[in-house]
């Protein structure tokens, strides 16, 4: 008798230990993503990711052609079909600036302010199973799960996974780095030729994971039907480790490329050049003369200037809004420095290393 119970208790423990070992085989890397997270200041978090990021599979899929199909991708890659919890991306609309620029040593430096009312910005350090080790940031109030969500408990943190789909700008371990900007008006990108679809944030962490240079960026996004995520239009400010720097910008949805070292929340192609400009707005101007008058050539401290030179102020009554986060990045020898909330006296930095 003692013997069959110490059989059957053996049975059972056994049971016990492949279905752990199934469950983790499954949901492993994404456990230890969302215990990851780390309040790094008020308004921004930080989260590593190690392991299949979903993406290959996504794009066999066909991609998603809007933020809600992407929501539904998002949903059972983070579930594995047993689970549709509840997420979804709310309407964006904000305004940001970048600069790129040479130090006296030759190495790249690419600035960067996103402005918007309010956010939490959630650093997404990932090293995907097929792709280059990249830190992209998204702004987790656009996940759409209520005023006053945060990415911390164990559940939101794992929620918060969602970024690995949904992000506004990075920099990948190549030098190559990448922003998100509105264009200016409300003209929507609907690209339709039968490629594999993506919206404009999830582009974003594709380019990351799979682009080295600006040139291997653009060609990825001929290879792809780009649709807007939201009522407006986006372009992208691009620079890689070699000084090039150019804005992707979209004109009755054809990709069109103009080389800048500067962008803000206006159209710099010809076909529509200054469209958005808004009267009073004078950040781009600002950028513009301290690239000048440097002659493109900057140490960190001075590029560090002038971003925060550009940073936006709250606004309104309750002083909401102004610039959420600032990144520095070094393309040369990747790495970012972010700034949340213009606390330009502390940095969190970040360096880029496969290992």
């Amino acid at each position: 008798m003692k013997k069959l119970l110490k059989i059957t208790l053996l049975g059972i423990l056994s049971l016990i230990i492949v279905a752990i070992a199934c469950v983790w085989a499954t949901f492993g890397s994404l456990i230890k993503g969302a215990m990851s997270v780390q309040k790094l200041d008020d308004g921004m978090y930080y989260m590593e990711y190690r392991g299949d990021d979903g993406f290959d599979d996504f794009l066999e899929k066909g991609g998603a052609k809007n933020s809600q199909e992407v929501i539904l991708y998002i949903n059972q890659f983070l579930s594995k079909g047993y689970y549709t919890p509840p997420t979804s991306t709310d309407t964006m609309n904000y305004g940001c600036s970048t600069l790129t620029v040479r130090t006296p040593d030759g190495d790249v430096l690419m600035g960067r302010n996103f402005d918007y009312m309010t956010a939490n910005a959630m650093i997404m350090h990932v090293v995907p199973k097929n792709g280059y080790e990249y830190i992209s940031t998204f702004n987790t109030e656009f996940y759409g799960l209520g005023d006053g969500w945060l990415p911390e408990g164990f559940v939101n943190q794992y929620v918060a996974l969602s970024g690995l789909f949904l992000a506004l700008d990075g920099i990948n371990e190549k030098g190559f780095a990448i922003a998100d900007l509105m264009a200016g008006d409300d003209a929507e990108t609907h690209q339709n030729t039968g490629k594999p679809a993506l919206t404009t944030t999830s582009a974003i962490a594709y380019l990351l994971k799979k682009a080295a240079s600006v040139d291997e960026a653009i060609k990825l996004l001929g290879k792809i039907d780009m649709h807007s995520d939201i009522g407006a239009a986006h372009h992208y400010a691009m620079s890689d480790a070699s000084g090039k720097s150019v804005v992707v910008e979209y004109v009755e949805n054809e990709m069109v490329v103009t080389e800048t070292h500067t962008v803000t929340n206006h159209y710099l192609c010809q076909q529509k050049l200054n469209a958005g400009l808004i009267f009073g707005d004078t950040r781009y101007d600002i950028l513009c003369d301290l690239y000048d008058g440097s002659q493109g050539i900057m140490n960190a401290q001075q590029l560090n200037d002038a971003v925060f030179s550009v940073a936006q102020q709250p606004w309104g009554e309750n002083f909401i809004g102004g610039t959420q986060w600032t990144m520095i990045m070094n393309l040369t020898k990747p790495s970012v420095t972010y700034y949340s909330q213009r606390k330009f006296d502390k940095p969190f930095r970040f360096e880029l290393k496969c290992d």
